[in-house]
């Protein structure tokens, strides 16, 4: 008998992938926890029944929403990661030398410790020297912080249930006051596709422009995620996002990446009419 995973997209549109084991299920005090085996997307991270993480994809979303701001802000020292328990994204920022600190504030350890046993190309670096776990809920940490960092990476899942409070105007203004005077804040924004997928991250850009002088959004194409099309955004109080990119200074870093370059960086920003339509809406 054939076992397959079916995350539903929409009432009228589901996504499923067979799968020949479940590795590994637990309720935590926050979520439903699973991971899979997949004959084509390898291992696949799964919360309250929507996919978070495959080994197949994984390098699109953590490569995107980790050196583009990095490429921008050559001087991101400090950096605080809210979500990301899988550790895709520390291991990314690991990767450049300049990083002195990183924050991960993480409200499920169950999230790290399973991602640690089974999605070790994931975790892989949050032991290293610069990382410092947080187990706690991220509106009450940032809450507290003031002025404290060059960048904050928002990597939360969809803005329902745990993550609802991350997509709210007093988050985000909370990200602004943490944020050194020439700080950036990326977060994920969904896809624009769906209608009620559009509208929440409408809702969010709206609110993020509110808040942030500099607010662009941009894209990526991910297989697994809704429509298998992605949006981030990128908010500064200093910098543009294609403006004051560097090219030249990131690519002599020869940093070895498999989606992200300066070129698609560029791209990136360039979004198509109903997106662009849909931006301008809230944006007025």
């Amino acid at each position: 008998m054939e076992l397959w995973f079916s995350e539903y997209h929409t009432p009228d549109v589901k996504h499923s992938i067979r799968m020949t084991r479940h590795l590994y299920s637990r309720k935590s005090e926050f979520q439903q926890i699973d991971i899979f085996d997949t004959p084509e997307f390898g291992r696949v991270l799964t919360l309250d029944g929507n996919v978070i993480v495959t080994e197949r994809d994984e390098f699109i979303y953590d490569e995107m929403i980790t050196h583009v701001p990095m490429s921008v802000h050559k001087n991101a020292r400090d950096i605080l990661v809210i979500g990301a328990g899988d550790g895709g994204v520390v291991r990314e920022l690991t990767r450049y030398d300049r990083v002195r600190k990183i924050d991960l504030v993480e409200m499920d350890p169950d999230v790290v410790q399973a991602c640690r046993e089974f999605l070790p190309s994931n975790a892989c670096r949050m032991e290293d020297r610069r990382v410092r776990i947080h187990y706690e809920n991220a509106l009450k940490f940032i809450r507290r912080c003031e002025d404290k960092y060059d960048l904050i990476i928002v990597d939360s899942t969809d803005p329902f249930g745990p993550s609802e409070g991350l997509f709210t105007k007093e988050f985000y203004g909370s990200c602004y006051s943490a944020l050194h005077d020439d700080g950036i804040m990326v977060n994920q924004q969904g896809s624009p596709f769906y209608a009620a997928d559009a509208e929440a991250m409408q809702r969010s850009h709206k609110r993020i422009v509110r808040t942030f002088p500099i607010s662009r959004v941009y894209q990526a194409h991910i297989p697994t995620y809704a429509a298998g099309y992605w949006t981030f955004g990128f908010a500064s109080k200093k910098y543009h996002p294609v403006d004051d990119l560097d090219g030249d200074a990131w690519n002599a870093l020869n940093m070895r990446t498999r989606y992200y370059t300066t070129r698609l960086h560029k791209g990136a920003f360039c979004l198509p009419a109903f997106v662009e339509e849909m931006l301008q809406e809230v944006e007025q």
